[in-house]
């Protein structure tokens, strides 16, 4: 390949993608890091099948691929290939430098397991986030809730003096009034 390869951890985790829950990396992609032709890399592999057992490494379905080359602008040159490119899993990676065997493949590979332990480091410090978020989120809810409990009850007795209150101010009903003074009582 005439092109190096970008050896920096930040090149190599922007190619490690997440398919079928799965964080992997597609055989154009590798083949790239490891400086061989993808067709050499894909070769390598169909001769050693049984050093890339199913959770090594899975060929796309159509409906991934189309995906893929849709939201990865680096992977354009496959949306016009005929086959389906070959995901590798952190393990298949390891073992595609090790069946390939140049020193370019081997010292990406040490690269390239290297990305995959930071994003699941960064995985794994995301996750502990989302249970102290979750938890303060549930904490929150709780006093919020004995918040509107007490604001209710509140409520309830302020509304009360209020009906009293509204009740004492409001004139007298009218009726019979009594008089004022001395009153003599005639006889009816």
């Amino acid at each position: 390949m005439s092109a190096t390869p970008d050896t920096s951890l930040v090149a190599i985790e922007g190619r490690i993608l997440l398919i079928r829950s799965q964080k992997v990396i597609i055989d154009a992609d590798l083949a790239f890091l490891y400086g061989v032709p993808t067709r050499r890399l894909n070769e390598q592999v169909k001769r050693n099948p049984d050093r890339f057992p199913p959770d090594f490494m899975f060929t796309l379905t159509a409906a991934e691929k189309a995906e893929v080359v849709a939201n990865c602008d680096i992977l354009g040159k496959l949306k016009f290939s005929k086959t389906l490119p070959t995901a590798f899993t952190e393990h298949g990676a390891i073992q595609a430098a090790n069946v390939l065997g140049s020193p370019q493949a081997i010292q990406m590979g040490v690269y390239v397991v290297h990305s995959f332990v930071r994003l699941r480091e960064m995985l794994v410090a995301d996750k502990a986030l989302a249970s102290r978020l979750g938890e303060l989120e549930r904490q929150l809810s709780a006093m919020a809730l004995r918040q509107d409990d007490f604001e209710g009850k509140t409520a309830q007795e302020f509304q009360q003096v209020f009906e009293a209150l509204r009740s004492l101010m409001a004139p007298p009903t009218a009726g019979r009034k009594r008089p004022i003074g001395f009153v003599q009582q005639t006889d009816k």
